[in-house]
C-alpha cells in the first residue's frame, strides 16, 4: 500500500510539473516569439530549442537522466538491490516537465513509473529493509505510477510484472496489484482523471475481420522493430560525433520544433493525447493519419536520441493509434459492405506498436479492457498485439526498447526469460579472491592444486593479473606423467568463456553450457579482463534456490 501510496503522489507531481511548464511555454514564451511565414508560426521551431538549452545543465550532470527511465528501474532491481537516488528522482521530474513542457515529442508514463520507483527505493531505504523487500518495494512504485496516469490499475501491475519481473508466477503480484490500485486511486482522487484521451463509446467488430488484426500486427510489428533499431542507430550516430553534448540537445529540439510546426494542433509537440482522441473519433484523414505516424516516429527519435529525459510509452501508443487507424479508414473504403469500425483498428494498432517496441504485450491487452470497460473488442486486440509482439520479437532478437539500453551498458537482459536467474547479479553470487594459477605454473602444480583444494577448475592469469584461460582436471587427467612439468600456457588450446559482474546469473549460466565450463573467471569488463572473482554451476544453482525462496516473501 505504501508503496502505491507514494508512486500514486509521484504522478501527481510530475503531470502538475508538466502542466506548469507547458503553460509557460506555450502560453508565455510562445506569444513573445510568434512570427507568421505563409500561415505558419516559425516560433513553434525555437520553442523545444530553448527547453533544451534550460535542460542541458541538468543533463550534462546526470547523464543518466536521458530517455525514459525504466532501463534504470530494471538496472536497480537486478543489480542494486532497488536503491535509486533520491536526487536523481527530484532532476528527473526537472528534466522531464521542461522537456515535455517545452514540446519535447516524449511521454511522461516511463518517467512518472521511474518517480514512483525511486519515491518507493528511498523508503525502503528509510525502513533498512532486506534488498528482496526493496526490489519489491521499487518495483511496486512503478506499478503504481504507470496505473496512476492512466487509470488502469491491472494494467499498471501487469506492466511491471512483465517488464521488471518478466512474468507473473509469484506470490509478490500481491503486494504489486494492491500499489498499483492505491497509485490509481490516489492519482484520481487529486486530479479527477487520468488518461485525458476519450474513447468512442460504440466499438464493434465482425470475427471475419480477425484476419485483418493479424496482418495489422504483422505490419506494426515490423515497423515497431524498425523504429527501435532507428532510434539506437540515430543515438550511435550522434555520440560518436565530436559535438558538444548541449549542442546535440539543442538541435534535437530545433528538429521535433521544425516538424511540430506543421502539426502544432495534433499531438506532435509533447505527449499527443489530442491527436490520439482525433483519430479515434474518425476525424483525420487517411493521409494524415499517415503523415502524423510518421512525423511522431521522428520527432521523439530526435527528442530521445539527442539525450532529451522522457518516456516512449505515450508516443508508442500515438503512433500505433495513427496507423492502426489509417489501417481501418483503408478497409472501410475497400470493402463498404463490411461495416468496419476504424476505432477499433485504432485501438489494435496501440497495442500492436506498443507491444512491439515493450514486449509487454499482456499490459497493453488489459489496458484496452479497462481503458474501454469491454471485453468485447479483446479478441481482436489480443490477435494483434500477440502478432505484433512476436514479429518485432524476431526482428529484435529477444530484445525490447528497455533493454537494448541496458545493453550499451554493457547489460544483459533478454524478454521473457526465467526470471529467477535474471533478477541476480554475477557479483552477488560469485567467489571473490579465488583460487588461480599463473601461465608458468606446471600441471603438476595444477594437480597439487586439485588435491589440495577440491577444485577441478582454476582460472589462468599472466603477470598482469589477465585472465587468458581456463585450466581443469580433463585437460591433464590423460595426459603422460612426462608431460605434467610442461607449463599450463601449452594447454591452453580450447576456447574459453569470462563472465562481468553487470551480467545476470542466466547469462552466465548460458556462458557454462556453451563452452563446457565448470567455472568461469569473473573479470572487471570486457575491456580489461584483470581476475575478481570464479563463478561455478555450482553457485548459480544456489542462486537458483534462494532466487525461488525470495519470490515467496511472507
Amino acid at each position: 500500500m505504501i508503496g502505491g501510496l507514494v508512486g500514486g503522489l509521484g504522478a501527481i507531481f510530475l503531470r502538475v510539473f508538466i502542466g506548469q511548464s507547458r503553460r509557460l511555454f506555450f502560453e508565455i514564451i510562445l506569444p513573445n516569439i510568434t512570427f507568421e511565414f505563409h500561415g505558419y508560426n516559425l516560433g513553434y521551431i525555437l520553442l523545444p530549442a530553448i527547453g533544451s538549452l534550460i535542460v542541458a545543465p541538468i543533463i550534462l550532470k546526470f547523464p543518466d537522466l536521458q530517455g525514459n527511465g525504466i532501463p534504470e528501474v530494471m538496472e536497480s532491481v537486478i543489480f542494486r538491490g532497488g536503491h535509486i537516488s533520491g536526487e536523481f528522482s527530484l532532476m528527473k521530474i526537472i528534466a522531464t516537465s521542461i522537456t515535455i513542457g517545452s514540446g519535447g515529442s516524449v511521454g511522461r508514463e516511463g518517467p512518472i513509473g521511474f518517480i514512483g520507483a525511486s519515491l518507493a527505493s528511498l523508503l525502503g531505504e528509510w525502513f533498512k529493509l532486506s534488498p528482496e523487500m526493496r526490489k519489491l518495494l521499487t518495483t511496486c512504485g512503478l506499478a503504481a505510477g504507470i496505473a496512476g496516469t492512466f487509470n488502469t490499475p491491472l494494467a499498471g501491475a501487469m506492466f511491471a510484472l512483465e517488464v521488471i519481473y518478466m512474468g507473473a508466477f509469484s506470490i509478490n503480484l500481491v503486494p504489486i496489484f494492491f500499489a498499483a490500485i492505491t497509485g490509481h486511486a490516489v492519482t484520481l482522487a487529486l486530479l479527477k482523471q487520468s488518461f485525458e484521451v476519450t474513447l468512442p463509446w460504440i466499438l464493434t467488430y465482425s470475427h471475419i475481420e480477425l484476419i485483418f488484426f493479424f496482418f495489422l500486427g504483422i505490419f506494426l510489428g515490423i515497423l515497431s522493430a524498425a523504429y527501435v533499431k532507428f532510434i539506437c542507430s540515430l543515438q550511435d550516430w550522434l555520440s560518436r560525433r565530436s559535438i558538444p553534448k548541449a549542442y546535440v540537445l539543442v538541435l534535437g529540439g530545433l528538429g521535433v520544433g521544425v516538424i511540430g510546426m506543421f502539426f502544432p494542433e495534433y499531438g506532435i509537440f509533447g505527449i499527443g493525447y489530442e491527436g490520439m482522441s482525433l483519430a479515434l473519433y474518425g476525424l483525420l484523414p487517411i493521409s494524415l493519419l499517415l503523415l502524423l505516424g510518421f512525423a511522431k516516429m521522428l520527432a521523439t527519435s530526435f527528442t530521445l536520441s539527442s539525450g532529451h529525459s522522457g518516456g516512449i510509452f505515450a508516443p508508442s501508443l500515438y503512433i500505433g493509434t495513427m496507423f492502426g487507424a489509417a489501417f481501418g479508414a483503408s478497409l472501410k473504403l475497400l470493402m463498404p459492405s463490411l461495416n468496419i469500425n476504424p476505432a477499433v483498428y485504432a485501438l489494435a494498432g496501440m497495442a500492436a506498436f506498443f507491444s512491439g517496441v515493450t514486449q509487454a504485450p499482456l499490459t497493453q491487452i488489459l489496458m484496452i479492457a479497462e481503458l474501454t470497460h469491454s471485453y468485447s473488442i479483446l479478441p481482436a486486440i489480443m490477435t494483434s498485439s500477440t502478432t505484433g509482439f512476436l514479429t518485432a520479437r524476431f526482428f529484435l532478437e529477444g530484445d525490447s526498447v528497455y533493454t537494448l539500453k541496458l545493453k550499451r551498458k554493457g547489460v544483459h537482459l533478454k524478454t521473457g526469460k526465467p526470471i529467477v536467474l535474471e533478477m541476480i547479479s554475477v557479483k552477488e553470487i560469485m567467489t571473490k579472491n579465488p583460487v588461480y594459477v599463473y601461465e608458468w605454473n606446471t600441471l603438476a602444480d595444477v594437480e597439487h592444486l586439485v588435491g589440495e583444494t577440491g577444485h577441478d577448475c582454476f582460472p589462468v592469469v599472466n603477470e598482469r593479473f589477465e585472465v587468458i584461460g581456463v585450466i581443469g582436471v580433463k585437460d591433464f587427467i590423460k595426459k603422460n606423467d612426462s608431460l605434467k612439468e610442461l607449463q599450463v600456457k601449452h594447454f591452453l588450446t580450447r576456447p574459453y568463456a569470462v563472465a562481468y559482474p553487470n551480467e545476470t546469473a542466466e547469462a552466465a549460466f548460458e556462458k557454462l553450457m556453451k563452452y563446457d565450463q565448470n567455472l568461469l573467471p569473473v573479470v572487471e569488463g570486457p575491456e580489461n579482463k584483470k581476475l575478481i572473482g570464479v563463478i561455478t554451476k555450482r553457485d548459480i544453482y544456489r542462486a537458483y534456490y534462494r532466487g525461488i525462496q525470495s519470490m515467496y516473501i511472507e
